[in-house]
């Protein structure tokens, strides 16, 4: 009687260029692709956010057309100050929640600004709740260019 009653192969799937079926330079770009992906993202910081807002919009940020945009309604309920308080060197909230919000300026809360998908993700709910639309990369720099020139 054999020792396992079902069928068994010591076949292992790797290396699988060993079987014909990667070749070995593909098997190495595999490899180095993996470890890519595991590496870190680079950090940004609120300077380079705006910088790239400023790029893609073909615009230089301007600071007071930031806080007017920060400010304004535009003709909706809420302004970014209804949350983030006219001064977003200190601590905001939410206007229907009551949760609270860490600064927004980054000389008050450091952490703002230096991750790239998180940024766009709050800029596009909180655009869509005071704007009733995305925002232009335009708006963006002109608001972090705002953010930029406050002091806690």
């Amino acid at each position: 009687m054999p020792l396992f009653p079902f069928s068994f192969s010591f076949a292992a799937p790797w290396p699988l260029w060993r079987r014909g079926l990667v070749a070995r330079g593909t098997a190495a770009l595999l490899a180095l692709a993996a470890g890519a992906i595991a590496l870190p993202a680079h950090a940004l910081n609120a300077t380079e956010q705006a910088a790239s807002y400023a790029a893609q919009s073909g615009q230089t940020p301007q600071a007071a057309r930031g806080q007017e945009f920060f400010t304004a309604k535009h003709g909706h309920e809420w302004s970014c100050a209804s949350c983030h308080t006219a001064k977003p060197t200190v601590d905001g909230k939410h206007a229907s929640t009551g949760k609270a919000i860490r600064p927004l300026a980054p000389a008050a809360n450091p952490e703002r600004f230096t991750d790239a998908a998180k940024t766009e993700k709050w800029f596009r709910r909180n655009c869509n709740d005071v704007v009733g639309r995305e925002c232009s990369a335009g708006e963006k720099a002109d608001v972090i260019a705002w953010l930029l020139t406050l002091k806690p």
